[in-house]
């Protein structure tokens, strides 16, 4: 089976994805994109006084922006998620305390995942994002537990990775896109790289 490389008009340079996450690499193979990883060293603190939408963007931003000083000629993909639940951030939880602490305030709760994207090329700067609302059932204290234990909520937005064997069984509904939910919204980006690709023509 083929991937969408053969829908995508052809970049017109190398990709680097300014993250970490094996989860948003894997979300650019979808689009038959083989992206080298280069993490974005910045200091994600300070921004919550932006609206929530507003920080992941600029966050998104800023990683892509640092990547491409280093690598100028290349197509540089940065993001950024969040949870926001009752108006009030939550981004990577402290420690383990911290994550149980999340976990307890959204079960049985709806809350919103938003995550921004920005690509970069030369001149050419897009920045955009997408929000889903995800709704959990409620969690037992032996459930958060375990999941914490695991050491799989330590890195994600909101304590928790809908694509996590866990997390996924916490989750009793969403409403919007799911890859935005896993960290990077792909109809969202495969739109800004198609527009990428017609302004160079």
């Amino acid at each position: 089976m083929g991937t969408c490389a053969n829908v995508l008009v052809d970049l017109p340079a190398s990709v680097i994805l300014a993250s970490s996450s094996p989860r948003r690499k894997q979300l650019l193979g979808m689009l038959g994109i083989e992206a080298a990883i280069v993490p974005a060293a910045i200091d994600e603190d300070g921004f919550e006084h932006l609206p929530p939408r507003r920080m992941v963007e600029e966050l998104a931003f800023r990683k892509a922006s640092v990547v491409q000083r280093h690598y100028p000629e290349a197509i540089i993909i940065g993001a950024d998620t969040t949870v926001v639940l009752d108006g009030k951030v939550l981004n990577k939880p402290r420690d383990a305390e911290h994550a149980r602490a999340m976990l307890g305030a959204l079960s049985g709760r709806t809350h919103t995942v938003i995550t921004g994207v920005a690509v970069l090329w030369q001149s050419l700067r897009l920045v955009d994002s997408r929000s889903t609302l995800v709704t959990f059932r409620s969690l037992s204290q032996e459930e958060i537990g375990t999941y914490v234990a695991s050491g799989a909520p330590l890195d994600k937005a909101g304590g928790y990775g809908i694509q996590d064997d866990c997390g996924a069984v916490f989750v009793e509904s969403i409403e919007g896109c799911y890859y935005t939910v896993v960290g990077l919204p792909v109809e969202l980006l495969y739109r800004m790289l198609r527009l990428l690709t017609q302004c160079t023509q």
